[in-house]
């Protein structure tokens, strides 16, 4: 769908309220068949469980990044140190263990939810990392105004500014540490993957950065809170 600038979500208190977890990573062959088991019949509802988790969203890559992604949505940032988040580690099963282990050249971030325009879910997203930035609030401005751009394209969902919390983007027991930069990222859901392609290409333009650093990924499926209530 395109969405037209009027109905967009000005990028406000009430826009950054919303936290976001990004867990990516690769999988070797042999474990794909019981990762992909694990996540889908354990792991993305064990999550979204946690209050204060909004929803939990599996995507598989096309073009670019790792191989499967998982993006959680939280109602604020605090939620990563509430006691439900907290126990949530201290209590994993077996399963987990077995395949958090699995994951190969994973990515955690943390993240505040900025710049929010559109709404909905899309088929397809666009994750581009962007420099990092020393003035947030105007990296910020112009993700809204790059965001109400992009709305005007064909098969437009939504777009968003994740901005890694870097107390709390704590790494994964398998995540190097060594040059580990904490990138800004903006994430364009569309309806098909011609509009993803093309919104990658219209917002690298925009941030002046090379279109073939922003992965191009398929959702699997979603799953939302109110779905379990």
């Amino acid at each position: 769908m395109t969405t037209p600038a009027s109905s967009a979500l000005p990028d406000t208190d009430a826009a950054a309220v919303n936290g976001l977890l990004f867990v990516a990573s690769d999988v070797d062959a042999a474990d794909d068949a019981d990762f992909n088991r694990w996540y889908d019949r354990e792991h993305v509802e064990e999550r979204v469980r946690i209050p204060g988790f909004l929803s939990g969203a599996r995507y598989s890559s096309l073009e670019g990044g790792r191989k499967y992604l998982g993006l959680y949505r939280t109602e604020s940032l605090a939620v990563f140190g509430s006691p439900g988040y907290r126990a949530a580690f201290e209590k994993q099963t077996p399963w987990s263990v077995a395949n958090l282990d699995r994951m190969r050249q994973p990515i955690r971030r943390v993240c505040a939810v900025r710049a929010v325009t559109g709404f909905g879910s899309g088929s397809h997203a666009v994750v581009l990392p962007l420099a990092a930035a020393a003035d947030t609030e105007a990296l910020a401005a112009h993700a809204t105004r790059v965001g109400r751009a992009l709305a005007e394209q064909a098969g437009f969902v939504q777009s968003y500014l994740l901005v890694p919390d870097t107390a709390l983007s704590t790494p994964l027991p398998r995540e190097s540490t060594e040059g580990r930069v904490l990138q800004p990222m903006l994430v364009v859901e569309t309806s098909h993957v011609a509009a993803a392609r093309t919104a990658r290409a219209s917002a690298a333009a925009a941030f002046d950065t090379d279109p073939a650093t922003g992965w191009l990924l398929a959702l699997g499926w979603k799953l939302s809170a109110a779905e379990l209530r």
